[in-house]
């Protein structure tokens, strides 16, 4: 593929950098209101939910996005092929979105929409990435920090938009806006669809012959088997860093003082810092990474640097909690957290992609993506479960909840330490 993208990069990068860039924009524009909404009284439009009941419906619906990652992998690798899966995701996305603004009663209705949606666009799209790129090419990790940070613009802009709308306005105009977004991204990718002509489209025939005749080598056994245990401290990193629309947006909401000049601004505000900080740093570590070449740490040592700066970040938070003494504290404890995730995430996320794609049998990769982010399902559910533990009136209850998060987290760090060297045994010479 021609190498015409962003800083010589393929040209289908591109496309993917803007698709994804709409996707997370919709997905992160109705999450930074959607808790909020749920516990929000009903004469103020909301659902008047109590937070346990709210953060496992959260919980529920976050964990199943990524869920249905590995049968919309499947999937794709059986039937649909990567592209299609994409465009099919992305107009299930759509519809969900716009359920969720015609009112209350298609509110779940717009979850499950969305819950199919992205299991199939998410694994795939990641995928279609890594088939941009040979195996070996020193240009990948630097290429999926770049996608990375399309993410991440999206992630950026949306609560400004679909947050104001929501807390502001009525928050089923929020709920459009991010079905808006999804279509913008359809439109994008439709319009540059054949730069991705040769990826995932072989016939359903030849997929099933090519599994009947290549059954797994014993290299490929233990390059999966690295991937399983990876997945495990994925888990608990997601599982901290997922808290960012749940337990830690009621934090925002409940416990921080957001007003500026005499005005409050909305509490979903605070979910774009996380996003700003990637746009600026994105590019700092892709350069980073291709500066270092083979001297960058491995793999499993990103990931062990993503465990710590998360649980450094609840670490801050668990300090702020202590000195609220039932007050409010300063946003820039919240802002120190964001900073924290923001490195942790970039040690982590982006690496994980670009691991599980050069770790993973080509014929299993979208599978293996898909399984990828199960991790992030497990997390998003642990995350949902801690976020029903959010107190902001009992004595001491938000130190105990951040405070176990950031002790979780730093101690899976330490084994993770310990764990390395067999990890790396498995991946075979795979940095």
């Amino acid at each position: 593929m021609a190498d015409k993208g962003f800083g010589g990069h393929p040209a289908g990068l591109t496309t993917l950098f803007f698709t994804e860039l709409w996707e997370r924009f919709s997905y992160y524009g109705m999450r930074s209101i959607l808790i909020l909404y749920m516990v929000a009284a009903p004469a103020a439009g909301g659902m008047g939910l109590d937070t346990a009941r709210a953060a496992h419906i959260y919980g529920l619906y976050t964990s199943g996005v990524y869920f249905m990652a590995v049968p919309g992998g499947w999937a794709a690798d059986r039937f649909l092929g990567a592209r299609r899966a994409v465009l099919y995701g992305g107009i299930l996305i759509a519809l969900g979105h716009y359920s969720m603004a015609l009112g209350p009663q298609s509110f779940f209705l717009g979850l499950v929409l969305i819950v199919l949606g992205t299991g199939l666009l998410k694994p795939n799209i990641s995928a279609m990435v890594g088939a941009l790129y040979s195996a070996n090419d020193p240009r990948r990790d630097a290429g999926f920090s770049i996608f990375y940070m399309g993410i991440n613009l999206g992630v950026v802009i949306s609560p400004f938009v679909c947050g104001y709308l929501g807390e502001k306005v009525d928050w089923h105009l929020g709920f459009g806006a991010a079905g808006v977004g999804m279509t913008f991204g359809l439109i994008q990718f439709l319009a540059h669809r054949r730069r991705f002509e040769s990826i995932g489209e072989r016939s359903t025939e030849r997929r099933v012959a090519e599994r009947a005749s290549a059954p797994l080598t014993r290299a490929e056994v233990q390059r999966l088997a690295a991937i399983g245990i990876l997945f495990v401290f994925t888990t608990i990193f997601w599982g901290a860093f997922e808290q960012a629309g749940s337990s830690l947006n009621l934090f925002a909401k409940q416990v921080t003082d957001r007003t500026v000049m005499g005005r409050e601004f909305p509490a979903s505000w605070f979910q774009s810092i996380n996003g700003f900080f990637i746009v600026a740093l994105a590019p700092v570590f892709s350069w980073l990474w291709i500066r270092m070449g083979n001297r960058q740490p491995s793999s499993p040592a990103k990931f062990t640097l993503g465990l710590v700066f998360v649980g450094l970040g609840f670490l801050l938070v668990a300090a702020a909690s202590a000195l609220a003494g039932g007050g409010k504290v300063s946003p820039w404890w919240l802002v120190g957290l964001y900073l924290c995730h923001t490195i942790g995430e970039l040690c982590l996320s982006p690496v994980g992609l670009s691991t599980v794609t050069k770790l993973a049998p080509g014929r299993l990769v979208g599978l293996m993506m898909g399984v990828w982010f199960l991790s992030i399902s497990a997390g998003n559910y642990l995350g949902g479960w801690a976020a029903g533990f959010f107190d902001a009136t009992g004595e001491g209850a938000l130190v105990r909840l951040f405070g176990t998060v950031a002790l979780t987290t730093l101690g899976a760090a330490v084994i993770l330490v310990l764990v390395t060297p067999f990890i790396r045994k498995l991946m075979g010479g795979v940095r």
